[in-house]
């Protein structure tokens, strides 16, 4: 009887929680239904943008996901520019509020941003920027700002960029695993950390070079906001002549030092609101549900901007990784779209899988004879990002867009002392064939097999430079001498002949309707994105593991991405050195 009744009881709870599960989602449901109707702009009102969070190329579908704490309520890349160009010409926004923002996205789309931002203030309206502490990604952005202001006790950074790379090898030696490498490329260091304990030379000069370029860049845009010339900024920044917010105002760097409500009394000046009323704001996420200017959904016609943003890979990847069978999907559906009349492939990607980048660069010659393509480069379109973008008609890339790498390198790791030294494993077989067990893991390759492997490698790399050449019209020769795995801003490469020009997603999409003749069109984005509940039942236990991870590691959740990259690299690969992050 006791057994009974347990049994009952769980049966009992079972049916309890699949029901508040069920009532959750259908009020999931019913929220993200009502989510959809267009939010009133008050008049007078500040646009709000604080930008603290990662920045995606397209906002999330994750509306379901937020009733669980799952989201980081990201706003994307397409609804950020879309939303500041909205705001121009609203009659209900009078500026723009800039607000404590640590600014987690790569040097491009800061650019992309700022320049919207300048292009919002030929309105006449204001930009106002205020901080705690500016990072040098938020002042870049800030400094195109009306006026800049920081907290009196605040933090202002400006002392030059650096890149570090972490170095695995002295770790492996003591766990006993060695690295076995098998690249083309002089600059192709993405495997110098598994067997050097510092910088190759070759390495060094192209990291100073991208890095000094990426540098320049920066300074004379902001000489150019804050009328202060480029010597005076590198002599603040060499000597850290900031130090106080009072030295950022003494530099002109910013305007004034002001706490928060001081600067609040000030945007009710400029909005014409009384000192005793709140002022009237709004927040760039939720200025996306506001009405707009609609004018161009009339068109039949279409330019289709196709999303390949992360690691490449095989399967159908997801927002955050490109899967060459979904990308390779979506080409082959807007070539056949009668109503799609260019498409413009958006990349941000440090590369991945040789083999899966070769499937997507397929399908981008195969679009190429049908109609227009031009590809739109984002933070980093690099290795195989550059691979799958080379066929193209014409390629735009930001100054700062990291691009290049071409070349090929493969790893697999001898972990033979590891099992039998630090773990006392050992291992035993039998195979019908002299390389039957090719990559086995537990013993060190030889000679032969290193030889078959490096044969591969050389293949991929002659296919990589010939494809190229193919795409960009020069000779195998060229491409391999600026080739050999060396990495180059979007600047940079513009002069060695890999991009054709500088600008920004909506230049390329310009570009591609002047190509395709048409005049007036819709812009439509693909692949097209997994509603709210799908996207919820696909991928809740992933998001609940990854919201996990990043609440206990916080930001050395960045160093265990790492690890678990490399631990999932497979074949060769097409991949960027390391992580570029610029401080």
């Amino acid at each position: 009887m006791k057994q009974f009744f347990k049994f009952v009881f769980a049966t009992m709870l079972g049916i309890f929680l699949i029901t508040v599960l069920f009532i959750l989602v259908v009020v999931g449901i019913i929220v993200v239904a009502s989510g959809d109707k267009t939010v009133d702009v008050s008049s007078n009102s500040v646009l709000r943008i604080a930008l603290n969070t990662p920045i995606a190329e397209r906002t999330p579908n994750n509306e379901i996901a937020s009733l669980f704490g799952l989201d980081e309520k990201n706003i994307g890349l397409n609804d950020i520019l879309a939303n500041i160009k909205k705001a121009k010409t609203d009659s209900h926004i009078k500026g723009i509020f800039l607000d404590e923002s640590y600014m987690l996205s790569g040097q491009a789309t800061t650019e992309e941003i700022r320049n919207a931002l300048i292009d919002f203030k030929k309105s006449g309206k204001f930009v106002v920027a205020y901080a705690e502490i500016y990072t040098q990604s938020f002042y870049y952005l800030a400094s195109v700002a009306d006026k800049v202001y920081i907290n009196p006790k605040g933090i202002f950074e400006f002392n030059g960029f650096s890149s570090d790379v972490t170095f695995l090898k002295g770790g492996l030696d003591k766990l006993g695993i060695d690295m076995q490498v098998i690249k083309v490329g002089t600059y192709k260091s993405a495997v110098e950390p598994y067997f050097l304990t510092k910088m190759s030379p070759a390495n060094r000069e192209q990291v100073t070079s991208y890095l000094g370029s990426m540098y320049d860049h920066f300074l004379t845009n902001i000489s150019k906001s804050r009328k202060v010339s480029v010597d005076s900024l590198r002599n603040i920044a060499n000597n850290m002549l900031i130090q106080t917010p009072e030295d950022a105002a003494k530099y002109h760097l910013v305007d004034g030092v002001k706490y928060k409500d001081e600067l609040l009394d000030e945007l009710r000046d400029r909005t014409g609101i009384s000192e005793k009323k709140e002022i009237k704001s709004i927040d760039i996420a939720k200025y996306t549900k506001a009405s707009g200017d609609d004018s161009d959904t009339s068109s039949n016609s279409r330019i289709a901007i196709v999303y390949a943003s992360g690691e490449i890979a095989g399967g159908d990847g997801d927002d955050n990784s490109i899967g060459s069978e979904k990308i390779s999907k979506t080409l082959r559906k807007v070539r056949m779209d009668d109503k799609v009349k260019a498409v413009v492939l958006r990349v941000n990607s440090p590369g991945g899988s040789s083999l899966a980048s070769d499937v997507i660069w397929r399908e981008v010659v195969l679009t190429k004879k049908v109609k227009p393509i031009i590809v739109s480069m984002g933070d980093l379109a690099a290795s195989g990002g550059y691979y799958i973008s080379c066929a193209a008609d014409s390629i735009y890339a930001e100054p700062n867009t990291i691009t290049g790498s071409i070349g090929i390198f493969a790893v697999l790791p001898n972990m033979q002392k590891f099992f039998n030294d630090k773990l006392g494993i050992t291992f035993d077989g039998v195979k019908t064939g002299k390389f039957a067990d090719l990559g086995n893991i537990s013993r060190p390759l030889t000679p032969e097999e290193k030889a078959i492997l490096q044969t591969q490698v050389n293949r991929g790399y002659d296919e990589f430079t010939k494809a190229v050449a193919q795409g960009r019209h020069k000779t195998q020769a060229y491409i391999n001498s600026i080739g050999q795995g060396r990495v180059w801003t979007g600047e940079q490469a513009v002069s060695k002949g890999l991009v054709d020009k500088l600008g920004n997603i909506n230049d390329a999409i310009a570009s591609a309707a002047k190509k395709a003749k048409v005049k007036e069109y819709r812009v439509v984005a693909y692949p097209e994105q997994e509603s709210g509940l799908k996207a919820l039942t696909h991928g809740m236990s992933a998001q609940v593991r990854t919201s996990m991870l990043k609440s206990e590691l916080g930001d050395n959740y960045k160093y265990y991405n790492q690890i678990k990259e490399v631990s999932q690299l497979s074949g060769m690969q097409m991949r960027l050195p390391y992580e570029v992050v610029v401080k």
